[in-house]
């Protein structure tokens, strides 16, 4: 009865750490897990390194993507003012500001 009110002894983690490094077998593992970890991890192909890469990958395909949109966009434009009339005049009224005979142009400011 009286047992039920004692703790429990809990191992000691520094017994368990000093029988740990007396055994050979565990400091050889240790010896080699640390350098395959860390080479694994932090070299040129390790994960980090890897991680890196995939993300400025993936920054680049979205880059990429966008700019071949833009150039169908441009190639579109192009397109519409070898041909078509209306197009060359709305870039003639819209970047050049000109306008047709007998037509005013209010250029209006905008303050900041």
């Amino acid at each position: 009865m009286d047992n039920q009110y004692y703790r429990k002894v809990r191992p000691d983690v520094r017994s368990w750490l000093k029988r740990s490094i007396k055994n050979r077998n565990f400091l050889l593992t240790l010896l080699i897990a640390i350098p395959v970890f860390s080479f694994v991890t932090f070299s040129n192909k390790g994960i980090i390194q890897h991680l890196t890469l995939a993300s400025r990958k993936h920054e680049i395909q979205e880059k990429i993507l966008k700019e071949e949109a833009e150039q169908r966009r441009l190639q579109e434009q192009s397109k519409a003012l070898d041909n078509d009339p209306k197009a060359i005049e709305k870039v003639a009224r819209e970047k050049y500001g000109m306008a047709r005979e007998g037509e005013t142009v209010y250029k209006i400011r905008k303050d900041k």
